[in-house]
């Protein structure tokens, strides 16, 4: 059976390092959901992992790609001005720096080749080295090539000669293609939470109206400076030899046109002066039209229609980071808020809950068969459980994405849910009141809360995500009713459940059954009795187990209920029919065990059940308790009532053993508290007593008890509880003999019926409970001015009471008068019509 992976630690949680757990705002662009039921996205992917394949994600190619799109930002600006205003034959330093910007062009499509992507159709990283490579080559290849080439080099090469025709310009173009890096950078940009998405789009509108200005510009100035004709040309009618002119004033006449045309300005000093340009000025202005139906369209249509999603997520991380700062919440808290919120957007824009509760039951099943079960049945608690209950409870789990640091089940707490773990890792947290403490890490197929499910219990640890996880989350309920309806499976979930306890316990199995059993049912039994978990041990004996099964020092359920105070436990062991009065190997019974932890309410049921089996039970605790010369728990023993002169089931009384085994001081209580000496007989035979506690002193304890010498039990006498398979039957006097000190008990006493009887009804009386009936009716009759002779006196479920010897301690009686009887016989009557 897979554990629960536990990882014992001594770190607390404030010394641990970020290590794989470290989740914060920079890293959530990076985050792959993984699919439901699937290992972690961010570490497995289609096709296995290759350790020369970079992630798109990785931190250092993410550096790389801000570079490139730096250098396509730049080669987009430089080609245009270079066709325009050097005839595409740039000098210097510019022809330097394309050679330059060409080879990381170059090595950016090497690097391509080991580019781990992300599949469109699964939204999973693809790590295959076959698949990464055909996929580039059957889509951006061929094109990142030829945008890459610097042909007219490579024509110089072969000829000898700079070659400036239009062919080698129209395939500079090809460089634009390039253009698409920029797009994708700003669409991740977008979605980064860490920058302010007006002022990103707002760049991202102003970078494309630059760069058509720009192009526009350089456009018509090649139009006019290839003319024959130049004085003919918008710029040659106001600067007749502007080829002279410096590289700057003509720049900035081609952009000044530019934006005055786009803006629909037209001052009218730069104008078209041929028909080449007017045609050009033409389609120029009716492309503005366009580029200002762009603009407007996408700061309306995109940023409220096409983008309405993701402006409700940001503004409520917005109404999240006010609230934050508005209560002055700590840091870690807005962290926590604000991750939960942004998994939440990501979880839901995959829409897959959402379809999955659309689709017809039989294909939700299949659907949650094929995704969940995989990792459900391997978890420890479901090991050998039927796929039947198995299907049924994945149909009912739902499956969430939890970000790190989060608590899931708070220590204490008594959650409503399980949790299996499908991916990522959770950290089991256990706080002293001073400090919190990882005692251990859960990992996949690993299942949380489960403790409170079973065994109706707070959970004792704090259970926090420690890296992003997918939790498949069920109810407890859900899981009750699926053990209901299948009791032998509901069999084979309690054993794993209790072997599990077992080794998170470090128990022996072999202490619980012996070193020649192999009872395992027993060891079960005997590990929910020490749990203290009463439906459990419910189930188990309902189930056939034998309540009487023992471990190996002998020890049954029975005693170890006992000696840890489950009071519950012992109930529904005495409704099974245990043996009260079984032996351990050290001889104390369950009897035993309770007074000895001073248990005296579970000492009081179990002495009821003990009386009505062995008479002497009585003696045999007060001769054990003689025996081992413990006086502290002979004084508990006659505080509880018991006859100090009880005997065993040798004829032997507690002060014949103490006197027996020469234990003086047990010897001396006895006497002190009234034991008979004549019944010690202490004249000879087995019983003769040792030199401990010479004649003389014994005389001298006589003689102190005869003149009233202070008794050491000075408690009301404890009451056992009357008798029952549910264990709640009412408190009643001790059943037969006890010490002249002990005091009668008391009873309520009431006029009237318990079925008619209201608030506003006589109050009751308490008084003490007389021996025989005869006294009892003379007291009610004083007490409650009543002719008690005539009157039927019942108790509160309306049974009549008709001896002294059934009424217990603190009994509520009522006393129903004639009249009353008429009256009750008159309701009967109009119930009946």
């Amino acid at each position: 059976m897979k554990s629960l992976s536990l990882e014992r630690t001594s770190s607390a949680r404030g010394g641990s390092g970020s290590g794989s757990g470290s989740f914060n705002l920079r890293n959530l662009s990076k985050v792959i959901l993984p699919p439901l039921g699937g290992p972690s996205g961010n570490s497995q992917g289609h096709g296995g992992s290759d350790k020369w394949v970079i992630s798109p994600l990785d931190s250092r190619y993410r550096c790389w790609e801000t570079f490139m799109v730096v250098l396509v930002a730049y080669s987009a600006w430089v080609y245009p001005f270079e066709v325009a205003f050097m005839n595409a034959s740039p000098k210097g330093g510019l022809e330097v720096a394309d050679i330059v910007v060409d080879i990381f062009f170059a090595v950016d499509i090497v690097l391509t080749f080991f580019l781990a992507y992300i599949d469109s159709r699964t939204q999973l990283l693809v790590r295959d080295r076959k698949k990464i490579t055909l996929r580039y080559l059957s889509t951006f290849f061929i094109m990142d090539v030829a945008s890459t080439i610097p042909f007219q080099g490579l024509a110089y090469l072969i000829t000898g000669e700079v070659r400036e025709e239009v062919a080698f310009s129209l395939l500079g173009v090809l460089r634009l293609w390039r253009l698409r890096k920029v797009k994708q950078f700003f669409t991740r940009l977008e979605k980064d939470i860490r920058f302010s998405y007006f002022w990103i789009r707002c760049a991202r509108l102003v970078a494309v109206t630059l760069f058509l200005v720009h192009c526009a510009g350089c456009l018509y100035y090649l139009i006019a400076d290839r003319n024959p004709h130049r004085e003919k040309t918008w710029i040659g009618a106001v600067i007749p030899n502007f080829r002279q002119a410096s590289l700057r004033i003509r720049y900035i006449s081609a952009i000044y046109w530019s934006i005055t045309t786009m803006t629909t300005v037209g001052y009218g000093d730069l104008h078209a002066e041929n028909t080449v340009e007017m045609v050009f000025n033409i389609f120029y202005m009716l492309f503005n039209l366009g580029l200002t139906a762009y603009l407007i369209g996408n700061m309306t249509n995109l940023v409220v229609e096409g983008t309405r999603r993701t402006m409700e997520f940001r503004n409520s991380i917005r109404a999240a980071s006010s609230f934050v700062g508005r209560n002055h919440l700590p840091p870690r808290l807005k962290q926590q808020i604000l991750s939960y919120m942004c998994l939440k957007f990501r979880a839901e824009s995959l829409n897959q809950q959402q379809l999955m509760d659309e689709l017809p039951k039989s294909i939700c099943k299949s659907i949650c068969e094929h995704l969940f079960l995989p990792v459900v049945k391997d978890v420890y608690l479901f090991k050998g459980v039927s796929k039947e209950v198995l299907l049924f409870l994945v149909t009912k789990m739902k499956p969430e994405y939890i970000p790190p640091k989060e608590d899931v089940i708070v220590q204490n707490e008594a959650p409503e849910d399980v949790y299996v773990v499908v991916s990522g890792e959770v950290e089991v947290i256990f706080f002293n009141g001073e400090r919190e403490e990882v005692v251990a890490t859960l990992g996949t197929r690993d299942i949380f809360g489960e403790v409170s499910a079973l065994s109706d219990r707070a959970q004792s640890f704090t259970f926090r995500t420690r890296t992003l996880s997918q939790l498949l989350r069920l109810k407890q309920a859900t899981l009750k009713e699926a053990m209901q309806s299948r009791p032998d499976d509901s069999v084979f979930i309690i054993r794993n459940f209790l072997k599990h306890q077992i080794e998170m316990h470090d128990m022996k199995v072999e202490d619980l059954l012996g070193e020649s059993t192999g009872e395992h049912d027993g060891g079960n039994l005997l590990t929910v009795a020490a749990m203290g978990n009463s439906s459990f041990l419910e189930d188990l004996l309902r189930a056939g187990m034998d309540p009487n099964v023992g471990d190996a020092k002998g020890r049954t359920a029975l005693h170890i209920a006992a000696s840890k105070g489950y009071e519950d436990c012992v109930l529904v062991l005495l409704k099974h029919a245990c043996n009260v009065n079984i032996k351990d190997a050290q001889g104390n019974t369950a009897l035993w065990h309770a007074i000895a932890a001073r248990h005296h309410k579970i000492f009081n049921i179990l002495y009821h059940f003990a009386r009505a089996s062995a008479p002497h039970a009585a003696g045999d605790l007060l001769c054990l308790a003689a025996r081992r010369n413990d006086v502290d728990t002979l004084r508990e023993l006659l505080k509880h009532g018991l006859d100090v002169d009880s005997e065993d089931h040798d004829g032997a009384t507690a002060l014949r053993v103490a006197l027996a085994e020469g234990h003086g001081a047990a010897a001396r209580f006895l006497v002190m508290n009234g034991a008979s000496v004549d019944r010690a007989s202490l004249d000879g035979g087995d019983g003769a007593a040792r030199p401990t506690v010479s004649p003389a002193e014994l005389r001298e304890l006589l003689q102190k008890r005869e003149l009233g010498h202070p008794i050491t039990i000075h408690d009301t006498p404890a009451v056992v509880r009357d008798g029952g398979s549910s264990g709640k039957g009412r408190h009643g006097r001790l059943p037969g003999a006890r010490s002249d000190n002990a005091h009668w008990p008391r009873v309520s006493i009431y006029k009237g019926h318990p079925f008619v009887r209201n608030h506003s009804s006589e109050a009751g009386k308490l008084i003490n409970l007389p021996g025989t009936m005869e006294e009892f009716k003379t007291v009610i009759g004083e007490k409650l001015k009543v002719d008690a002779e005539s009157a039927l006196i019942v108790n509160d479920e309306g049974a009549e009471i008709d001896s002294i010897d059934v009424i217990r301690d603190n009994d509520k009686l009522f006393v129903v008068p004639e009249e009353h009887l008429r009256r009750l016989a008159s309701m009967d009557s109009v119930a009946a019509l």
